[in-house]
């Protein structure tokens, strides 16, 4: 085991004893350990067993029986039916796989937020309405006559469009 990895002992009492910080600690407390990012393995005080799936398993149900739960029975059924089966190592890879994207998008979603809240809303709000035009000029094939140049009669060649005149407005052309 290695240094950076934070040693919990269970107890036969069933208590949970956190060797980093002398003390007992209770579920509540792993679970902040978990959400801090603090990687920690929970050992069996007897006979050394990792216990550590058993414990976050323990945190899960608690989490899932108070309050919103995450898991809706149909889910779970699945999930039993799943375990032997010849798909089961591709089921953990997916899930695995799926929570570290959705954990990807959750930070960044956090640092966009951020961004936006730290810069002034007016400037970014006009840069997602100058994106968004410029999107749609794309996608209709209008130029953006302003970038091209040739004034606001121009056509997508830069020539001007046989309806426009270059005399001025009001003034009949002979």
């Amino acid at each position: 085991m290695t240094d950076d990895v934070r040693l919990i002992k269970k107890y036969p009492n069933r208590r949970l004893y956190d060797t980093a910080i002398s003390s007992y600690i209770t579920l509540a407390d792993v679970k902040r350990l978990v959400t801090d990012g603090v990687d920690f393995r929970v050992i069996d005080a007897k006979s050394r067993d990792d216990l550590t799936r058993t414990i976050l398993l323990q945190i899960i149900s608690e989490e899932e029986e108070g309050g919103e739960p995450i898991f809706s029975t149909e889910l779970l059924a699945q999930i039993i039916r799943s375990y032997g089966g010849n798909m089961q190592n591709l089921l953990t890879s997916y899930l695995e796989k799926s929570m570290d994207m959705w954990s990807d998008q959750q930070r960044m979603f956090r640092e966009h937020t951020r961004e936006f809240m730290e810069s002034n809303p007016m400037s970014v709000l006009s840069q997602i309405a100058e994106r968004n035009l410029k999107m749609w000029q794309a996608m209709s094939g209008v130029s953006q006559s302003k970038e091209d140049g040739d004034g606001p009669s121009a056509t997508s060649s830069g020539k001007q469009s046989p309806t426009s005149s270059p005399t001025r407005p009001g003034s009949r052309k002979r």
